[in-house]
C-alpha cells in the first residue's frame, strides 16, 4: 500500500509551508507530495498568506525534491486551456526529471471563478473529455510530426506537440463518484482512479463500475490503479487524537466514520480493509500544515506496518 501526502493549501499555507511539508514527505519515506488546485479558501479559513499556484508550487518543489512523486488532486479543467496544460505539465516533468503525474478534473467551485474572473462554463465534463483527449493526444504525438485536434469547444491545427515529458506520458489521474461518465473517462485515459473521501463500501461499488468500464474499453481491469483520499488524523492516544482533531475543526468519531482517525492500529486496520476492495494506495488528507509530528507519527507507526 502506497501512502501518499495530500495537501489542501488554499485552506491557509505559504510555498515555504509546502516546501517543508514536501522534504518531510520525501524524508520520511512516504510515496508522493500531492496537492489540492483552489484559488479560494472554503469554510471558515481565513486562507492567509492567500492561493498559491498548483503548477507553479510543483514546479519549484520539482527543483527541491530528488524522490517522491509529485502531482494534483485535481487540476481543474476550467482554470487552463488543455494545450498550456501539456505545456506547463511535461515541462514540470522535466524539471522534476520525470516524477510528475496529472489528476485533471472538471472544475466545481463556482465561487473561486467568480472572485478571480475565471469562466465557469456550464458544460465541464464535456470540456473535461475534450482536455483529456488533447493533453494526452499532444503527448503521444510523435516527435517531428503534428497534433490536430477538431472539437466543439477546443480546436487544435498543426500544433509541433512539444515539449514531451521525460517518459513520454505522464501518468493521468482521473477520479470521481460519477456512476456512468466518469468510469467511462478513467476506463478511456486514466492509469489511475481516485475516489476521494468515500466509505469503503461506496468505494468498492465505484471500483467495480471502473473496472467493468476498463474491459469494456478493451483494457484489463487490472491495468489502472486503484485509490483512495481520505482525511487523516493519528494520535498515540485519545487525547492526541482529540486535540488534532481540534485544531482542524473535526469530531473525533466523525474522522473516524469518514477517514483515517484514531490510533495508528485503528488506522492500519481500517487501510487494510480498503485493501481488501482493491485499492493500492492513499492519499492522506492532511490538513494541519504545521504539525510536523503528526507526518512523523504516521511515518514510524503506520506506513511502517503496511510496508
Amino acid at each position: 500500500m502506497d501512502l501518499r501526502i495530500f495537501t489542501e493549501p488554499q485552506q491557509g499555507a505559504s510555498y515555504d509551508t509546502l516546501l517543508t511539508i514536501a522534504k518531510a514527505t520525501e524524508d520520511l519515506g512516504f510515496d508522493a507530495f500531492f496537492r489540492s488546485d483552489h484559488y479560494l479558501a472554503m469554510g471558515s479559513a481565513d486562507g492567509l498568506p492567500g492561493p498559491t499556484d498548483a503548477w507553479i508550487t510543483l514546479a519549484g518543489l520539482a527543483r527541491e525534491t530528488k524522490r517522491i512523486r509529485l502531482g494534483t488532486l485535481m487540476t481543474a479543467g476550467t482554470f487552463r486551456l488543455p494545450g498550456v496544460l501539456a505545456i506547463q505539465v511535461a515541462q514540470v516533468d522535466q524539471m522534476s526529471g520525470g516524477r510528475v503525474e496529472l489528476g485533471l478534473g472538471a472544475g466545481w467551485f463556482e465561487e473561486e471563478h467568480r472572485a478571480y474572473g475565471i469562466p465557469f462554463p456550464k458544460e465541464k465534463f464535456a470540456r473535461l473529455e475534450e482536455q483529456l483527449a488533447i493533453v494526452t493526444g499532444l503527448w503521444d504525438t510523435e516527435t517531428g510530426k503534428t497534433f490536430s485536434y477538431e472539437g466543439r469547444h477546443y480546436q487544435l491545427a498543426d500544433s509541433p506537440a512539444l515539449p514531451k515529458p521525460v517518459r513520454g506520458k505522464v501518468p493521468v489521474l482521473i477520479g470521481g463518484h460519477g456512476a456512468t461518465r466518469t468510469p467511462r473517462l478513467a476506463a478511456q485515459y486514466a492509469d489511475e482512479f481516485n475516489i476521494p473521501f468515500a466509505s469503503i463500501e461506496d468505494s468498492e461499488r465505484q471500483f467495480g463500475r471502473v473496472r467493468a468500464a476498463a474491459e469494456a474499453a478493451g483494457r484489463g481491469a487490472d491495468d489502472l490503479v486503484y485509490s483512495n483520499a481520505l482525511v487523516v488524523c493519528v494520535g498515540k492516544d485519545d487525547a492526541e487524537v482529540a486535540r488534532r482533531a481540534a485544531a482542524i475543526g473535526r469530531e473525533v468519531e466523525e474522522l473516524k466514520a469518514n477517514g483515517l482517525a484514531g490510533s495508528p492500529d485503528e488506522v492500519v486496520d481500517k487501510i487494510g480493509r480498503y485493501g481488501a476492495i482493491g485499492a493500492s494506495r492513499i492519499y492522506l488528507q492532511v490538513l494541519d500544515l504545521d504539525d510536523l509530528e503528526h507526518l512523523e507519527l504516521i511515518s514510524a507507526q503506520v506506513q511502517c506496518q503496511l510496508s
